[in-house]
């Protein structure tokens, strides 16, 4: 099966013209919302009735601080609702870490000085100049030479170790 290709121009014309279309679908969506907000307004707030007397526009002035109370306490409600369920969402993400576990990662090998880590136990203040290998004593191991002679022959180092033994019983 093969394939037609689009031609770069052919592409970039559509591209166009898929691009004109959303934004008159954008153009319209915002006509629609705004329509919606004054179809809305005109619904939940009716155009108060101005004319009357000063009683008339002070009943009207209650209604609406009623009503505004009654709004803020909705939204008071919403908002702590909405609180809760963000505290809990919280509770949960830690829940969800603490049973995953948390992996540690490992542990790197790290040559450090005595003074160096007793610079890091006792803080940066405290400068002790300790060199601890001066307090070690020093063994020297005994290094034993054979002369050249003794290792050759075998037969030899079995006879010396015999007249050993005869010097030890004999005396």
């Amino acid at each position: 099966m093969s394939e037609k290709r689009m031609t770069s121009s052919r592409r970039h014309h559509l591209k166009s013209v898929m691009l004109q279309i959303a934004a008159t679908m954008i153009v319209q969506e915002k006509k629609d919302v705004i329509e919606a907000k004054k179809a809305y307004m005109g619904e939940a707030c009716p155009a108060p009735s101005i004319s009357g007397d000063q009683a008339a526009l002070m009943e009207t002035c209650k209604k609406l601080h009623s009503r505004i109370d009654g709004v803020d306490e909705e939204r008071y409600d919403l908002e702590s609702k909405v609180n809760k369920g963000n505290k809990e969402i919280d509770d949960l993400k830690i829940k969800v870490v603490d049973l995953a576990g948390v992996k540690k990662p490992a542990l790197k090998k790290v040559r450090m000085s005595a003074d160096a880590m007793l610079k890091a136990l006792l803080g940066s203040k405290h400068t002790v100049n300790m060199d601890l290998r001066a307090n070690l004593k020093q063994v020297k191991k005994e290094v034993k030479e054979e002369p050249a002679e003794a290792v050759g022959d075998w037969r030899k180092n079995i006879e010396d170790k015999a007249d050993r033994k005869k010097m030890f019983e004999t005396s």
